[in-house]
């Protein structure tokens, strides 16, 4: 049975998407039906078609009270909305259903694990968040919560473990038929620690082991936890909040961890080899992955960063988008990133050129576009005129562009929307530190409307960023301070 703040909620998203244009929205990256979205909820497979919930506020563009978005795909690119799943309308949730993940019970039904608020006054002034973990099961379509909720509380936390920061669970099943869970939590420092619990049904759960623990390496609370076997390697994506910068990783405050190593199962820990950022642009946050039926790992992420989330109006009827797709790899010890294969299906009107070379500034026959494939594969030279610098604008008209420059003699590749039409000092640029592999560096440009992600060297480094600049800029140029030499090859998606 549906409630009635969930009624309300599915009654208004239905009246109001009809009023935003099928133009107004990505092509192929989800935004919210209408209103406010973050961090992907639920990502899985489910009587054959992709399922992926959102953290959602439909009554307004900025954040509110959560619900629970909801859309399908049977590509990972086209999606149809479904009514809200989840409404803010019980005891132990009424002031948010955050984050949380899905899974299918093997009678068939769609199990969903979410993390319930309730905000409690302090004695000294202000709130805080009381933090538990809750369970709503349905077909699909329509969700049930659990009449024994919460499942998970303060009782169930280890010592010394934070009520207020409990949050984000991510469910998966063993091969054996039992389940196993990671949660985000902290210290009562704020030090964060991912918490593992166990279940025979998905439904009652017991405290297993504290996985990891920060010991205030990386940032402050973890957020949003993955855990998966990958290439022979155990990955634990999280996002931790209030970062410090580690030479040219984790620039984003609250940003991108990913960290590669080894899982104890006697003593139910993971040990850490490798870390670095999942993503190295601006707007990412909140990763969570899939199994595909084909044995793809895939991860999708909130294309936001927390920082700029009013950097546009917020007269528009929705903001926040979700990441494409992307395939991961393990490869010399790296988490690599790929645009799903299910993207070329959409290519068409090949244009290709090679060994381009120019200095100062040149636009090529048919290189335009807003929702564009690019691969822009830059000869590195030494010479008289050795190349000082090598930008691609994109998103431009004469007033406006978007760009991604890189400085040879630094190695260093930048994104930069400091000209994209925006008119407030948010965070504008990001660099990273890359690799010149075999004199040549490899960029995969994806355009779809509001954003552009950065593929480096089929998937070394990913460099993500939005920008809400008008869609008759599709214009695109190159610049070259110095001699460049490229290869470029550019299709439409269509």
């Amino acid at each position: 049975m549906v409630g009635q703040t969930l009624w309300e909620a599915r009654k208004y998203e239905e009246a109001m998407e009809s009023g935003i244009r099928k133009e107004e929205r990505p092509a192929f990256h989800l935004c919210p039906r209408v209103g406010w979205m973050n961090d992907p909820n639920g990502f899985s497979y489910y009587r054959g078609q992709y399922h992926l919930f959102y953290q959602y506020y439909p009554y307004d563009s900025i954040w509110g009270p959560m619900h629970w978005g909801h859309a399908v795909s049977d590509d990972l690119l086209h999606w149809t909305y479904l009514p809200a799943a989840l409404a803010p309308d019980a005891a132990y949730d009424k002031d948010g259903c955050f984050s949380g993940s899905a899974l299918e019970l093997p009678d068939g039904r769609h199990l969903l694990m979410y993390t319930g608020v309730v905000r409690q006054p302090r004695l000294e002034g202000g709130f805080r968040d009381i933090q538990t973990q809750c369970i709503a099961i349905g077909d699909g379509r329509d969700y049930e919560k659990y009449s024994q909720n919460p499942v998970l509380d303060a009782g169930d936390l280890p010592e010394g473990g934070s009520r207020n920061d409990f949050r984000d669970p991510r469910i998966w099943a063993e091969e054996d038929g039992t389940y196993r869970c990671v949660v985000g939590n902290c210290t009562k420092d704020k030090d964060g620690r991912i918490l593992l619990y166990k279940s025979q049904d998905g439904i009652h759960w017991d405290f297993l082991s504290i996985l990891i623990e920060n010991r205030g390496r990386f940032g402050r609370m973890w957020e949003c936890p993955d855990f998966f076997k990958l290439d022979d390697k155990y990955v634990l994506l999280v996002s931790p909040q209030d970062m410090m910068p580690k030479g040219f990783e984790y620039h984003n405050g609250n940003g991108t961890l990913c960290l590669i190593g080894d899982f104890d199962k006697e003593t139910n820990t993971f040990t850490e080899e490798q870390d670095q950022a999942i993503d190295y642009g601006i707007d990412f946050y909140a990763s969570q992955t899939i199994a595909a039926p084909d044995g793809r790992r895939i991860m999708i992420g909130w294309m936001q960063n927390w920082d700029t989330c009013n950097l546009r109006d917020s007269e528009h009827s929705w903001f926040g988008q979700m990441s494409l797709p992307r395939e991961l790899s393990i490869e010399q010890g790296r988490l690599y990133q790929r645009p799903v294969r299910e993207l070329e299906k959409l290519r068409e009107n090949e244009v290709r050129y090679k060994n381009v070379k120019f200095e100062g500034i040149t636009r090529m026959d048919g290189i335009s576009g807003r929702r564009i494939d690019m691969e822009v594969t830059l000869h590195m030279q030494e010479g008289e005129k050795t190349l000082q610098k090598f930008a691609i604008r994109f998103a431009q008209d004469d007033i406006c562009h978007t760009a991604v420059s890189f400085r040879p003699y630094e190695s260093l590749l930048k994104v930069d929307r400091k000209f994209s039409g925006s008119r407030r000092a948010y965070i504008h640029q990001r660099r990273s530190l890359v690799h010149v592999k075999e004199g040549d560096l490899k960029l995969r440009i994806i355009l779809d409307r509001f954003s552009a992600e950065v593929f480096v060297n089929d998937g070394e480094q990913v460099l993500t960023i939005t920008f809400y600049t008008e869609q008759s800029a599709d214009g695109i140029s190159f610049f070259a301070d110095g001699e460049a030499v490229m290869d470029v090859l550019k299709y439409d998606l269509k």
